[in-house]
């Protein structure tokens, strides 16, 4: 076990942070960057789960998408700008590993996972102990991040809904599937981002007329589908996730109005502008694979084969993994946990990541983020005060933590309705559209820095 030495000379002993996710190794990072030792536990190989594929940190089960990167106009982008400013792990590698997608932050998920599992490993305050938390943490230890993710093992999960006296709130998240570069026929397909953004080629647009595109919602519709169980059969999708075929079930042009909208793009084969439209992006740094955007699907696996293989230039695709659907646990995070992330009922233990009702992988960082700087700063003999929520972190932990109905709470992505409205300038009522985004930003990046200024952040990145 490694410990630190305080300035009276005492040991310092460690934080335990459960589960080496996106949240967890976010923690765990900006634990041991405040000084103080940490052991991060990390059940698989011991045990696996239903979603991921290896044992690295900070695997990437869904999307290889951490979504917009511009912070002047989009939630999400500034999230990550204060990430960046807070020196996150996530966001330090995930630039590492970033592959060609308009005006997102794409990674390569394998690459990405071995340079966050690389860099813990490396760290000479953090202890990996590959072993699953069954349960409540024992008594000893006394500072404790559960950052267990969708996938927290049943007994750990059942401890916890227990301690907190609340019934399990679950949700399903579904995956899309990755196809190999070589099966994809380049005589149908042209690169494009929609308006030409990011280098303007970023995608693999596979084009559909509106006869193609009828047959094809026709026959995702008939595709077999993944039955539930008996007990799942009551738990909701979530909004930002829907699997491909929930959506054509709300009406014909709900895709096309959605990930197959065919918006900003021309066929460069004949110039003709497509009725709808299939995009592909990039998954890995080679260019070898390219994940389907917005086609996560709880189809069959042969039925995922069918149909897909109907869309123009994928009638012999090759699937290096196909689609899937998992479920995902979160806790009643507004009635459980206080402002700095603690458990009510034992504040001893913190939450942070999917399993506090946020979505996305930027958003559970995030969260980790705070959760390990606020239970470092407690190590330390600091304040741990929350960031302002007129920040991006602030407004995310805010809704999660007050700002939302305990009745009705569901898991949440950043968006600027989460933030306090910008003051209008003297002689306005108020401000709209870009130039109300912009006010946001510009007032988020400025109180973020005070915030990290003042030490409550426990400082900025170096």
């Amino acid at each position: 076990m490694k410990t630190a030495t305080s300035e009276t000379g005492g040991i310092r002993s460690p934080i335990h942070v459960i589960g080496g996710g996106m949240a967890g190794s976010e923690a765990a990072w900006q634990i041991a960057k405040a000084g103080v030792p940490v052991i991060l536990h990390e059940m698989r190989p011991v045990r696996g789960t239903e979603a991921h594929q290896t044992d690295g940190l900070a695997e990437l089960v869904c999307s290889n998408s951490f979504r917009s990167d511009d912070d002047a106009y989009n939630a999400v982008g500034l999230l990550h700008h204060e990430m960046r400013r807070c020196g996150s792990i996530i966001l330090g590698q995930g630039d590492a590993a970033r592959l060609p997608a308009g005006g997102a932050l794409a990674v390569d998920r394998d690459v990405f996972s071995q340079g966050v599992t690389v860099a813990l490993e490396a760290h000479p305050l953090v202890t990996i102990a590959r072993e699953e938390v069954a349960g409540l943490p024992p008594e000893d230890w006394d500072s404790v991040i559960i950052a267990t993710g969708p996938l927290t093992s049943p007994a750990l999960s059942e401890a916890i809904l227990k301690l907190g006296g609340e019934e399990e709130l679950s949700f399903f998240d579904a995956i899309a599937p990755i196809i190999h570069r070589d099966s994809i026929d380049f005589d149908t397909v042209w690169f494009q981002s929609r308006y030409d953004k990011g280098d303007g080629k970023d995608y693999i647009n596979c084009p559909m007329t509106q006869a193609q595109y009828e047959g094809f919602i026709a026959a995702l519709l008939d595709g077999e589908k993944t039955e539930f169980k008996d007990w799942e059969k009551d738990t909701p999708y979530f909004e930002g996730c829907l699997p491909v075929e929930v959506m054509a079930e709300r009406g014909p042009e709900t895709l096309r109005f959605g990930p197959m909208k065919p918006v900003g793009l021309t066929n460069a084969h004949d110039g003709s502008r497509p009725y709808a439209v299939v995009q592909l992006r990039q998954d890995n740094a080679l260019g070898t694979l390219w994940n389907m955007v917005g086609f996560q699907t709880k189809l069959k696996y042969g039925a995922q084969a069918e149909v897909f293989r109907q869309i123009p230039g994928l009638e012999k695709a090759e699937f290096a993994r196909l689609g899937g659907i998992h479920r995902n646990t979160f806790i009643n995070a507004p009635r459980l946990l206080d402002r700095r992330l603690r458990m009510r009922a034992d504040p001893r233990l913190r939450f942070a990541g999917q399993v506090t009702g946020v979505e996305g992988y930027v958003e559970s960082a995030a969260i980790g983020l705070l959760a390990g700087r606020m239970a470092a700063a407690e190590r330390l003999g600091l304040d741990a005060a929350p960031p302002p929520d007129t920040t991006a972190l602030g407004a995310l932990l805010n809704h999660i933590t007050v700002g939302a109905e305990a009745e009705t709470f569901q898991p949440m992505n950043v968006n600027f309705g989460l933030f306090p409205p910008p003051e209008p300038p003297p002689g306005k009522k108020k401000i709209k559209g870009r130039d109300r985004k912009l006010a946001m930003t510009e007032r988020a990046k400025a109180d973020l820095d005070a915030w990290l200024g003042a030490g409550a952040g426990l400082g900025a990145a170096a």
